[in-house]
């Protein structure tokens, strides 16, 4: 892999420190709390690209792997048998789709509100399946497919469409400023 020039570098910094701050913004909505997470690593692949987007989100992921607490529930090699571990893997992914997709569609609102909605999905795939995974192989919880579809994808969905749009409408902000890789 080639290496990252100082500015991609400072960017990823950035990018890290903006997802561990939306982790740690937590707003209650009924019985559901809800973060900005989600916003930052679609941000971070709009702005930064698929490879320096999935970097930054993949270094947040280690980094909360080896113990430094910027999950929403701490940090360590544990987390992996959390059951929502999988929206974190779901997540570097979606950077890079949103960052190569992002790179080849025209640069409007609708363009880049479908470019996250692809990427929601991906996380949605990832999170839901590991959710399901984790707590009926791992943890001994039953679960069934259509609770997990339901809690995870369908009551989450309605919040996280609002922060695809708000992604799609800071990246034309943020590209109209120079402020794309």
């Amino acid at each position: 892999m080639a290496k990252l020039t100082a500015k991609e570098l400072a960017l990823c910094g950035l990018f890290i420190a903006l997802i561990t701050a939306g982790t740690m913004v937590r707003i209650p909505v009924g019985g559901d709390v809800y973060t900005l997470q989600f916003l930052f690593t679609l941000l971070a692949g709009l702005m930064l690209g698929a490879k320096i987007g999935a970097v930054a989100v993949a270094a947040y992921v280690f980094m909360g792997l080896i113990g430094i607490p910027v999950f929403a529930v701490g940090g360590g090699p544990g987390y992996v048998l959390q059951p929502t571990f999988g929206y974190l893997l779901g997540f570097i992914l979606q950077a890079y789709l949103c960052g190569y997709l992002s790179r080849r569609v025209a640069a409007d609102f609708r363009h880049l509100l479908f470019v996250n909605l692809l990427g929601m999905a991906v996380v949605y795939v990832i999170g839901i399946g590991w959710f399901y995974a984790v707590s009926n192989f791992v943890l001994g919880t039953t679960v069934t497919a259509w609770a997990a579809l339901f809690y995870c994808g369908i009551l989450q969905a309605p919040p996280d469409f609002l922060l695809c749009m708000a992604a799609a409408y800071l990246a034309l902000r943020a590209k109209a400023a120079g402020f794309w890789l």
